[in-house]
């Protein structure tokens, strides 16, 4: 696995579940594959919004609250998430679940890591 970002404040993001289940989803042999589970999803869509909170951080420093870091990941969660539904096939209710789960673990990772 490739190293993103070597001073992460996810320090230890790429060894992560999350960083398993981006690798199995964006990497993965059949990209077509119609049913993904909504776990698989949010795992990687997590993984996805820390790799995109630390570049913003590393870019503007941190965001002046809690509730504006939750914003900018629950933003790159929602893309994510919409983007693989597209090509993977998954229905809404699959995609809202994927998106509340994906929201719940890159918040639970955030307050865990000291940013807030």
């Amino acid at each position: 696995m490739v190293t993103i970002f070597p001073n992460l404040i996810f320090h230890h993001l790429d060894d992560s579940q999350q960083a398993r289940a981006y690798e199995e989803l964006t990497q993965g042999s059949q990209p077509h594959e119609a049913k993904f589970s909504h776990e698989l999803i949010g795992g990687a869509a997590a993984y996805e919004a820390a790799k995109a909170y630390e570049d913003h951080v590393s870019r503007n420093g941190q965001p002046d609250s809690h509730a504006k870091a939750k914003e900018i990941l629950a933003g790159v969660i929602g893309a994510f998430v919409d983007r693989e539904v597209e090509t993977k096939g998954l229905d809404y209710i699959d995609s809202e679940k994927a998106k509340r789960h994906a929201q719940a673990q890159a918040e639970e990772q955030l307050n865990n890591d000291g940013q807030f």
